[in-house]
């Protein structure tokens, strides 16, 4: 049987104070490899916070978040660290670009950080990466010197520098014009097909989650409903 690249158990996220917030709550969850999947629902329901969960970038105060089997809750911020440098790749709406890098450098940042490489094969990475998004005739320039598109191109080659297993997006589209977008869903598409790796996308788009292989819609912190393109109706998550 195959392992899940990402299994959330039971997870929630609750803030403690004096109002008590719950962001996410019981979330149980798998993404296989090949696999694209979209995180819908309203404003404020969630969708981050569960993919914040999901990349180990918050720990969650009920359940727990598995990455590739190994339970997380319990490692330390250094192993967690560790595992999102090897294992996941993150792509945000404002692609957060290291404006006195150009983009070559950018994207050698994560590779610098993990450290596996030797500098001669990290630059034939970055290179290779950015000749493959269109981005040949860029290597050098500042993201000030980029359109929207080409920035949030270099934050993709940038998340795909460690051969991560699983790309994890929040509103990867948002700021994009039309032709953009579409560049940018083909390129995740192509991720998954080709590549085999997991994609999961936090979208208000209905266009844009029409092109994942599955829906999960959060409301309230919860998962509401469960679909597959084409499907007439939701199945309601049990």
């Amino acid at each position: 049987m195959t392992t899940p690249l990402i299994e959330a158990r039971h997870a929630g996220r609750i803030l403690y104070g004096e109002i008590t917030t719950t962001l996410v709550s019981d979330i149980t969850l798998r993404v296989m490899p090949g696999e694209f999947v979209a995180i819908t629902g309203p404003s404020g329901s969630g969708k981050s916070s569960l993919l914040y969960l999901l990349g180990l970038l918050d720990i969650p105060t009920e359940g727990d978040v598995l990455v590739s089997g190994m339970a997380t809750k319990s490692l330390d911020e250094n192993h967690r660290a560790d595992l999102r440098l090897a294992m996941l790749g993150f792509v945000f709406q404002f692609h957060f670009l290291l404006p006195e890098f150009s983009a070559l450098e950018n994207v050698l940042l994560p590779m610098r950080a993990l450290g596996r490489l030797t500098d001669t094969k990290k630059r034939a990475r970055a290179r290779e990466l950015l000749t493959t998004l269109g981005l040949a005739d860029h290597l050098w320039k500042r993201p000030d010197q980029l359109s929207g598109g080409q920035r949030q191109r270099v934050a993709i080659a940038r998340a795909l520098a460690n051969e991560p297993s699983v790309i994890l997006a929040d509103e990867p589209t948002g700021n994009l014009d039309t032709a953009s977008s579409a560049q940018v869903v083909s390129i995740l598409r192509q991720i998954v097909n080709e590549e085999k790796k997991a994609v999961v996308i936090v979208t208000h788009d209905p266009a844009l989650a029409a092109k994942a292989d599955r829906q999960i819609q959060i409301v309230d912190g919860r998962i509401a409903n469960e679909s597959a393109p084409g499907d007439q109706a939701a199945t309601a998550a049990s």
